[in-house]
């Protein structure tokens, strides 16, 4: 066994959270290493780069607001940015700030076992190596394990088979190819534009229907660079007060609040405007069923005017759940695809995908013989990267076991039973419903501000008490409660994967009240900790 190397702190994850927290970290001259399974920086974009792989957050979000160095350097090109500019832009700001010496890339932590006789973590890799260190700190973000699909082993499929978690860097060409794809979520969506465009034919195997609007992006020209960089500390102070985090549109207007002629003016005037206008035309479409379900139809009618087919068109149109309860997605001439004599929908509703042969995909009805199929079945989100490997705490205990029935910790960030270790991104924070940069800078920040606490009080080790974790996660219920969103089958609740626990364990409360609720605490002397 290689020598065990004695350290302050490790960090889990080289995305936007990682890099931050490395950056932190070594500002306040503490002794530590990350661990990055991939080669470079940029977490999910680093493995996301499918065809059509963009971020449905504007980049003015989508980017650091701590350095204003990093905020003038770099120029966007576009409102949302495409996976390549993405990545460019992390490593970017990697070589900016000579994040990469602080990471060991191409390694994986295998197991981060808490010592209860000696208060520290030990941390193994796949490499052998071993560390020791007083805080163990989990960058993985909410979506980093891809779902295993539930209809048996990818390898019984002997054509040319991807994955959109993990897409080859060499270009991929499906020129006078027969193309499957699985899964109409956001990557599907925006997977299906592409490819239609070179496939011979694309067979689309849809379950779930997902609503999703015209992002019509637009670049950028070198007058509203300009300006965008002129105001950025006004636009980062909006946003750091704002219930998402971010610069999305918002309002305060019930749907019902005005007459039934403005409503629809204002929803036509957004389905125009694109982007993520329509998602704050209303400030009351998660807690009004009613006011869900009339946005919904008027999405449905939509749809039936772009898609010709009318039989394919009610196919797409999503039911049985309020919209923008799963996650809300943005396209580019997803539906109009659909239009192309090459693009085929496979209705899996009635008729679900049994097992995959050498060059097919065998349904309960029907054969459909491939080239190449593309699996875009989603994440085991949030609690899924923390389980993929083994997370030991206090008298033994395995973190699968404490997250049996679902996940619970404090504020997202803390976990009783596991002292000095932090969840950057945890999954009872706001984790996916609020600005994730923003939410990751706040939570960077916050625990840096905690462990020099810690350091002047003169002691070594934090625990959050069980009590407090109880308050946090009954507040977390509490808030579930009142929004549409628990009535989705989605990955926000698990449903997605076969024997996980179900239930909405987000924090609802929106980035500035969980914001205010991490200021008080601090401010009171992180009275829920105990400290020894």
């Amino acid at each position: 066994m290689k020598s065990i190397r004695k350290l302050d702190a490790v960090v889990v994850g080289a995305g936007f959270g990682g890099m931050y927290m490395a950056y932190k970290l070594r500002e306040m001259g503490l002794d530590f290493v990350g661990f990055e399974a991939a080669d470079d920086v940029g977490g999910v974009w680093y493995w996301n780069r499918y065809p059509g792989a963009r971020c449905d957050l504007m980049s003015v979000d989508y980017s650091y607001g701590f350095s204003r160095e990093i905020e003038q350097e770099w120029t966007w090109s576009e409102q949302f940015a495409a996976q390549p500019e993405i990545l460019a832009y992390a490593k970017f700001v990697a070589d900016r700030l000579n994040l990469r010496p602080l990471f060991q890339f191409e390694t994986r932590v295998v197991s981060a076992k808490w010592d209860d006789d000696r208060s520290l973590w030990i941390v193994a890799t796949d490499k052998g190596d071993v560390f020791e260190a007083t805080y163990c700190i989990m960058a993985t973000g909410p979506l980093s394990v891809p779902k295993e699909p539930e209809f048996g082993p990818l390898s019984n499929f002997k054509g040319e088979l991807y994955r959109t978690a993990s897409w080859p860097k060499e270009n991929v060409s499906f020129e006078g190819k027969r193309v499957g794809l699985i899964g109409t979520g956001s990557t599907g969506i925006q997977v299906v534009p592409e490819v239609a465009k070179e496939a011979k034919e694309l067979y689309v195997f849809q379950r779930t229907p997902s609503f999703t609007m015209p992002m019509r992006n637009t670049k950028f020209d070198d007058e509203f660079t300009s300006e965008l960089k002129r105001h950025y500390p006004q636009i980062r102070s909006v946003a750091y007060n704002s219930p998402l985090g971010g610069v999305r549109p918002q309002s305060t207007r019930p749907y019902f609040s005005i007459p039934l002629e403005q409503r629809q003016s204002l929803m036509e005037d957004a389905w125009k405007q694109g982007g993520l206008a329509f998602l704050g035309t209303f400030s009351d479409l998660l807690i009004n069923e009613e006011a869900n379900e009339e946005v919904a139809e008027f999405v449905r009618g939509k749809i039936r005017q772009v898609v010709k087919d009318p039989e394919t068109a009610e196919k797409l149109i999503p039911r049985g759940y309020p919209i923008f309860a799963r996650r809300p997605c943005l396209d580019t001439h997803y539906y109009e695809a659909f239009n192309q004599p090459n693009v085929h929908l496979i209705d899996c509703i009635g008729n679900e995908i049994e097992r995959l042969s050498d060059n097919a995909v065998h349904t309960q009805n029907e054969t459909v013989e491939l080239d190449a199929l593309i699996i875009a079945t989603g994440f085991d989100g949030m609690t899924g990267a923390l389980l993929n490997f083994e997370v030991t705490g206090k008298g033994g205990l395995p973190l699968a076991d404490k997250w049996a029935d679902g996940a619970s910790s404090y504020l997202g960030m803390m976990m009783h039973g596991f002292p000095n270790m932090f969840l950057i991104c945890g999954p009872n924070g706001p984790a996916v419903l609020a600005n994730i940069i923003s939410l990751n800078e706040q939570n960077v920040d916050w625990i840096c501000a905690l462990i020099d606490h810690i350091s002047e009080t003169g002691q070594h080790c934090f625990e959050v008490t069980q009590e407090a974790e109880d308050q946090w996660m009954d507040e977390v219920r509490s808030l579930a409660e009142l929004t549409l969103v628990s009535k989705a089958k989605t990955w926000y609740t698990g449903a997605n994967i076969q024997g996980k626990p179900r239930g909405l364990t987000v924090y609802t409360g929106g980035f500035k009240r969980y914001r205010d609720s991490c200021d008080e605490i601090a401010a009171k002397g992180y009275e829920p900790l105990v400290l020894n």
